[in-house]
C-alpha cells in the first residue's frame, strides 16, 4: 500500500464517483482507477462495488476507510512537524 493509493481511496469513498474523485485528487480518471485496482490487488479484495453511476464501499472498504483517513492525517502531521522543526514558513495570507 502506498500513501497515494490511500489518498485516492479516501477521495473515491467520499465522492462516490471516479470522475469527482479524480478532480479532487488532481489525477486522471484512468490513473485513479489504476491505483484503486492496484490497491485492491495488493489487498486481494474488492474495496468498492461499482455501478454505472456511482461506487460504494464494500465491507472491506468500510473496514479500511477509518484507517486510511487516520494514515493520511498522521502523514500530514508528520509533514507539518518537519516543516516546523526546520523553520519553514507555511500557510496562506
Amino acid at each position: 500500500m502506498e500513501l497515494r493509493q490511500m489518498e485516492y481511496f479516501v477521495a473515491l469513498a467520499e465522492e462516490s464517483q471516479f470522475t469527482r474523485a479524480a478532480e479532487v485528487t488532481r489525477v486522471s480518471q484512468s490513473g485513479l482507477s489504476a491505483a484503486i485496482k492496484s490497491l485492491e490487488e495488493d489487498l486481494d479484495t474488492k474495496l468498492f462495488t461499482r455501478t454505472t453511476r456511482r461506487v460504494e464501499l464494500t465491507a472491506a472498504g468500510r473496514a479500511l476507510f477509518p484507517h486510511a483517513r487516520n494514515l493520511l492525517a498522521e502523514a500530514a502531521a508528520g509533514r507539518d512537524a518537519v516543516t516546523a522543526a526546520i523553520g519553514t514558513v507555511t500557510g496562506a495570507l
